[in-house]
């Protein structure tokens, strides 16, 4: 909830800039019908740059690739006990 108050408060101030901008007159009006645009553009380039930076930081675990290879390893005799072909050719 403390989520949503914080963006909605962003996108109301966001607005509020845009439409002071287009009654004073300070910007080109021109410019100023594009701004939502780059700011949609913008934020999408934060998006996928917050993504790249998660994706370079991401942990590596190795005592959690161990039990993951151990359940396989218990899955696959389990399903070969019930006659399931699980082979990796």
């Amino acid at each position: 909830m403390k989520h949503i108050v914080k963006i909605l408060t962003l996108v109301v101030a966001i607005t509020a800039l845009w439409i002071g901008l287009l009654q004073t007159s300070i910007i080109p009006r021109s410019h100023t019908w594009l701004l939502p645009i780059y700011f949609v553009v913008s934020l999408g380039c934060y998006g996928l740059l917050m993504v790249g930076v998660g994706l370079m930081n991401f942990p590596t675990c190795p005592q959690e690739a161990l039990l993951l290879q151990k359940d396989i390893i218990e899955a696959k005799e389990y399903l070969n006990q019930k006659g399931v072909d699980v082979s990796s050719s």
